[in-house]
């Protein structure tokens, strides 16, 4: 029997049911082992991870590379280095900021080219706009992992409204995939945006006035309302308030297949940040109050989040500076991919109690089970990828534009004090990440497809098992 290539020992081992002193040996690509304690084992090449935690890679559910099109926003081969800098070893990326965004086969294909240059594995989700339900066929024969429609305006990304929201259900029921929807209420926010501009209000705080919960509220309920008609199944991404997780948890009690995202931006900033920072910290939905952030804790605490992640959402710095003065004339969104851990592990275990457990579970087996390759990713188990991150957890650092491998490198985070730095990140068995550096060569990571057009009643079961 040949020696394994690498056993990482004694490290903390946390898992989405347990932590534990251990190892992991690595043979290929896989994971040969899982050790308990530090007993000896053979392999050509032995790494003391003493006072280390080791994780299952991240799988981070939500990001914006923006190509084609876009790709001096980011770019699949900066996108993909920040990832794995930030201890993700697998992410899907969204159809939008892409011009085109990815609505049909064609699009599909330009992001599949875009995105072979990755340092880690990833997947992509297909879009639902209001006149591509002809098209949702051959994108899921094509292999998207999921559909993502907005209920509210976006940047070259149609409204989806009830009608679409319906029939798109309704037709990605059948594929046995599933639609993720940005619940925002559009009437809402358009009348309370056109009373404070004709106010002539443009500071920072009329952004949040313009999209209150209320308005996210509606559209959840919505949203939800018509998956419990269709059948379908429903993931709500980036909830900022807690009682739109009270929705979902309600929803979940009477049998709706619904699943419930977050963002490390509104566990860690709340509403002054954004006066504070300036459009740096502009997102939609928008930042919330303090009260909100911590009562949205306590959902995360509470086991109600099935999913966290980054929403990485970047552009030109001038394109943020554009809204010094109007906050309006500012791009909505957060770069920060790199930031995931270290907010949970500074916010949620260190100042919260936050299990790593649970971390482990919101973060890589919760994501990769949404997706339906939780086999193989988000988890420490022999004979899955050996997707795997080495954290210090007592390592303080203040984040600097430095440090950043956007390729625009500004961020809401820069500035801010954490604990937990990323030592090392290895993605199918190579190292591509450690201690500041990429290792891994661009082209490493490979494609996740979804199951095409073929029965995924399977993928629905391992989801929503109890």
């Amino acid at each position: 029997m040949p020696v394994p290539d690498l056993y990482i020992r004694n490290a903390t081992l946390a898992t989405d049911e347990q932590t534990f002193v251990g190892g992991i040996v690595i043979a290929g690509e896989r994971i040969a082992e899982v050790v308990t304690g530090n007993p000896e084992r053979p392999a050509t090449q032995s790494i003391d991870a003493t006072g280390l935690l080791l994780l299952p890679g991240l799988v981070d559910a939500h990001v914006h590379f923006s190509e084609p099109g876009r790709g001096h926003w980011e770019g699949f081969e900066t996108g993909s280095q920040a990832a794995a800098a930030g201890g993700i070893t697998s992410f899907v990326e969204m159809p939008l900021n892409a011009h085109p965004p990815t609505t049909d086969a064609a699009s599909l294909a330009l992001k599949q080219a875009a995105a072979a240059v990755s340092h880690v594995d990833y997947a992509l989700w297909g879009g639902l706009v209001d006149d591509n339900l002809m098209h949702l066929a051959e994108l899921q024969r094509g292999g998207v992992v999921g559909y993502k429609a907005f209920m509210v305006t976006a940047t070259d990304f149609a409204r989806s409204d009830r009608r679409i929201l319906k029939a798109g259900m309704e037709q990605i029921a059948r594929f046995g995939s599933f639609l993720a929807v940005h619940a925002e209420d559009e009437a809402m926010t358009i009348e309370l945006t056109a009373a404070l501009r004709a106010s002539g209000r443009r500071d920072r705080l009329a952004w949040g006035e313009g999209r209150p919960i209320e308005a996210e509220l509606a559209a959840i309920d919505e949203a939800i309302a018509l998956a419990e008609a269709t059948g379908a199944r429903l993931h709500i991404v980036h909830v900022s308030c807690a009682a739109g997780i009270d929705r979902i948890s309600a929803a979940k009690a009477r049998g709706v297949k619904v699943t419930a995202e977050t963002c490390p931006h509104y566990l860690f900033f709340d509403v002054d940040d954004l006066v504070r920072l300036g459009p740096v910290a502009k997102c939609a939905p928008p930042l919330r109050s303090p009260d909100e952030r911590d009562m949205l804790w306590d959902r995360v605490l509470a086991g109600e989040i099935d999913v966290i992640a980054s929403d990485h959402s970047p552009c030109l710095w001038e394109e943020k500076t554009a809204g010094d003065d109007d906050i309006y004339a500012a791009w909505g969104g957060i770069s920060g991919l790199q930031s995931t851990l270290p907010v949970l592990l500074t916010e949620g275990v260190r100042r919260r109690g936050l299990k790593l457990s649970e971390l482990v579970r919101m973060t890589a087996t919760g994501p990769a089970r949404l997706f339906g390759f939780d086999d193989r990713k988000g988890r420490l188990l022999a004979g899955a990828d050996a997707d795997l991150v080495l954290v210090d957890p007592e390592a303080e650092f203040t984040l600097e534009a430095r440090d950043l491998f956007y390729r625009n490198p500004h961020s809401a985070y820069v500035g801010a004090h954490f604990v937990g730095s990323v030592q090392r990140t290895i993605s199918r068995g190579l190292t591509v990440y450690r201690e500041g550096r990429m290792i891994g060569p661009s082209g490493h990571g490979r494609r996740l497809d979804g199951a095409g057009l073929r029965d995924a009643a399977s993928s629905e079961e391992r989801l929503f098992r109890v």
